[in-house]
């Protein structure tokens, strides 16, 4: 198989679907050899920000010295990007190649692996043909009996920001979330906890475990504290940590970087090898595109997030105001129908003075006509857009040279949004 071949395979009809379970997976990766039982990883599952702080963490790992392999879900621009070692993703040629090994195995069995399961068995193979000293591996969905969770202990389990999301899979209350994230705890191990809003989600986290004899590290966000802010990055401290910077913007990664650094402290207590410097210099030379990113600095702002829920659209918010007070702000916006979109409106309208609406390129996606007649009872100029790169060129034409364009929604145009922004030539932003 080639590298498109693979892909398309990949994502052909019958493997798609969500279907939650570990049975599927484990009877695969038997056939293939338990390629998951020769890596060692940290597992990281939460409803918002375990992207970044696995991105984070890789960063530092590799700036250890060691040779990461870091596992994402969704991706942004490219599929390679789901599974990379050491910061470049999978070749074309080796994912072809693996591919085709598991397509036997998979093709092979009464009940399939859905698109997600065959992946995560990709991704092993892969993983363990790069021989990677550590794995820093996100959960798909949930954790409990997301694929990824047939893993046995690992270094460190870290749970991240839980909110509302997937509720009709997972439940419909953060109590309900939590205990399926805490899945991943597995016994004797050790675990990081973000310091949760609700006291009942960490009461939640720490049950799971006492049950499993595992030790709680919770992240103390008191101890954190901001030293300097722009656009350009953020210097920050947390407990002994002095003078850090991270490339990352807005108040929430800051948190999700404390998380990484309560992640660095266990792994040096298991006897990982992370020196202060390369804790230093991975975390400033850490890049998570698509997360509140400025793609253009100024004439004006662009910038882009693939926020997709309330939480999300609370950071994107509470960002904006922080970074950009008083700015005119341009909303580029598409959404997926089964997120709840009406509670994103609700926060990012009253900032907006005008949008632009798109249909992200998937079967869950809500029309951009659709969405627009959601924004028109905040009484918002709504331009219906075709396509990612027609909202782009709108709001560039329509924004002053002071203003803010921010795009926000789905990470499934968030990629759209990038290639069509990075695309245009300095001139086509004065319009």
């Amino acid at each position: 198989m080639t590298g498109e071949e693979a892909i398309a395979y990949i994502e052909h009809i019958p493997w798609q679907g969500v279907r939650l379970g570990l049975e599927r997976t484990r009877e695969l990766l038997k056939k293939l050899g338990n390629p998951e039982k020769n890596l060692r990883f940290v597992h990281i599952a939460g409803t918002n920000g375990k992207g970044s702080t696995a991105a984070m963490l890789a960063a530092v790992l590799q700036s250890a010295g060691y040779r990461t392999g870091l596992y994402i879900s969704p991706f942004l621009q490219v599929f390679n990007e789901r599974m990379s070692v050491n910061g470049t993703m999978i070749s074309g040629e080796e994912l072809g190649e693996i591919t085709e090994q598991v397509r036997f195995s998979a093709e092979a069995m009464e009940d399939r692996p859905t698109e997600f399961e065959l992946m995560t068995a990709i991704a092993f193979l892969y993983f363990r043909r790069q021989h990677c000293d550590i794995v820093v591996l996100e959960v798909g969905m949930g954790g409990r009996l997301d694929s990824t969770n047939v893993i046995g202990s690992p270094e460190a389990a870290v749970i991240c920001n839980i909110g509302l999301d997937h509720v009709k899979e997972l439940g419909g209350t953060v109590e309900q979330i939590a205990f399926e994230k805490a899945g991943i705890i597995k016994p004797g191990c050790e675990v990081v906890l973000y310091q949760p809003e609700k006291d009942s989600v960490a009461q939640v986290v720490r049950t799971a475990c006492r049950e499993r004899n595992a030790a709680l590290h919770e992240v103390d966000f008191s101890q954190l504290r901001l030293l300097k802010n722009s656009i350009e990055g953020q210097r920050f401290s947390y407990r002994q940590w002095e003078d850090l910077h991270i490339r990352l913007l807005g108040l929430h990664q800051l948190k999700n970087a404390a998380v990484v650094l309560e992640t660095v402290a266990v792994l040096r207590g298991r006897g990982w090898n992370i020196s202060d410097e390369a804790a230093r210099r991975g975390l400033s030379e850490a890049r998570w595109p698509g997360r509140f990113e400025v793609l253009r600095a100024d004439g004006p702002v662009f910038l882009a997030d693939g926020g997709h829920n309330r939480q999300c659209a609370e950071a994107v918010a509470a960002a904006l105001k922080a970074y950009f007070p008083g700015k005119n702000i341009h909303f580029i916006m598409g959404v997926l129908e089964d997120k709840d979109y009406a509670s994103m409106l609700a926060v990012l309208a009253p900032l907006g003075g005008r949008f632009y609406t798109v249909t992200p390129d998937s079967p869950r996606a809500l029309s951009a006509a659709a969405l627009a007649q959601e924004l028109s009872i905040y009484g918002k100029p709504t331009d219906v857009c075709q396509s990612a790169a027609e909202a782009v060129a709108k709001a560039l034409r329509s924004a002053g040279k002071d203003d803010v364009v921010c795009s926000v929604g789905s990470l499934y145009m968030t990629g759209e949004i990038r290639s069509a922004v990075l695309s245009l030539p300095v001139q086509a932003e004065q319009g």
